[in-house]
């Protein structure tokens, strides 16, 4: 089987997280997102990789190259071009992204799988794929029932008893929702789907493709699925996320370095000055520095190269790489950047008017 990764996307919702990092190599705790689906790819076997790049997607080449480490062969298309010496990245569009593949070497020439980039999956992809050829689809929709106080986030999609898509709500208000199954942005199709993405344009697969093969009566199925599915589209979602792989609610994920206590994890060189209180759960990045007297509480993430002065306290917080906190600084609730620091909702905090204002460095000046 071959597959496609979609990753062209600027991640807007995510800024500023997304301004020097490109939404699938986000870490979560100690791993890129992109990681976890490049895993769930090689589980099943898939052959051959495309993935569409564009916002600081040398980032994302850089760390998967060739794919060979995960038994892949992957390749990659670049969204964009080169004006008066300057590199300008231009998405166009996740069915867009496909088309451009297809038309420039025709890669996908049986059934293919489409991941979003922005997402942690863990589902069975052969049987949706025994759905999608059972039901004769050229397109199947990996399809998941969220609470109804969600449903405002994600396309709601409505179909008959025997799964085929009738019609479709963009995130409808709570009180307008007529389902609460929506597309978790996992497809499968046939190439049959190409005589109907147009080239040389921006097209999307979730607002323009399904739409038009449901109106034309093409067999569209929505595969209600046993699915571990982690969107972080948003920083709100990306923040929680980063709890719940810490305290285990990741199938299959456990955070790296030693173990020194439990569910206290270390990276290879961290310094832990003496009088040092850690409450877990809590990982600590390699080569990381915590001072004497500290006390950090988890569910809290300390990166790597990461500098927490003498009598700090770090309760349920992330600190970026290469950071630094100055002595006796408290911080709650917060991700801390050398450039940025958003609260638990995701809102950037004005520094400049906090307790926390020339409290916060990066730990590689001096």
């Amino acid at each position: 089987m071959k597959a496609m990764i979609l990753a062209a996307g600027a991640g807007t919702r995510l800024r500023p997280l997304t301004e020097y990092c490109p939404k699938p190599m986000l870490p979560i705790v100690d791993r890129p997102v992109i990681d976890f689906l490049l895993e769930l790819l090689k589980k099943y076997r898939v052959s051959q990789l495309m993935i569409n790049i564009s916002h600081l997607g040398w980032k994302i080449q850089d760390y998967v190259r060739d794919g060979s480490r995960y038994g892949l062969n992957v390749g990659y298309s670049f969204e964009g071009y080169f004006d008066s010496g300057e590199l300008v990245t231009e998405p166009i569009g996740s069915a867009g992204g496909l088309k451009r593949i297809q038309d420039f070497s025709g890669f996908f020439d049986e059934t293919f799988v489409v991941l979003c980039g922005d997402a942690i999956v863990d589902m069975d992809l052969n049987s949706v794929i025994s759905i999608h050829k059972e039901r004769g689809a050229i397109a199947t929709i990996a399809a998941t029932h969220v609470p109804l106080e969600n449903v405002s986030n994600y396309g709601v999609i409505l179909c008959k008893d025997d799964g085929r898509v009738v019609s479709f709500q963009e995130k409808p208000a709570q009180k307008e929702a007529k389902s609460t199954l929506v597309n978790t942005g996992i497809y499968f199709f046939e190439p049959e789907v190409f005589d109907y993405i147009p080239s040389g344009s921006f097209y999307d697969i979730g607002s323009q493709l399904i739409p038009d093969l449901v109106s034309r009566g093409k067999t569209v199925v929505a595969a209600k699925t046993d699915i571990s599915w982690f969107d972080i589209g948003r920083t709100t979602d990306y923040l929680e996320v980063l709890g719940t792989a810490l305290e285990r609610g990741i199938p299959g994920f456990h955070p790296g370095g030693v173990e020194i206590s439990e569910g206290v994890f270390v990276g290879a060189g961290a310094s832990i000055e003496p009088h040092v209180e850690i409450e877990p759960p809590v990982y600590i990045g390699g080569s990381c520095k915590i001072g004497r007297n500290s006390v950090i509480k988890g569910p809290s993430i300390l990166g790597a190269n990461s500098v927490v002065g003498e009598g700090c306290e770090v309760v349920s917080s992330t600190i970026i790489d290469y950071t630094r906190i100055s002595s006796h600084t408290s911080v709650r609730d917060l991700l801390i950047s050398p450039d940025f620091v958003l609260d638990r909702e995701g809102i950037p905090v004005s520094l400049e008017n906090s307790k926390l204002y020339g409290k916060i460095s990066d730990a590689r000046k001096h």
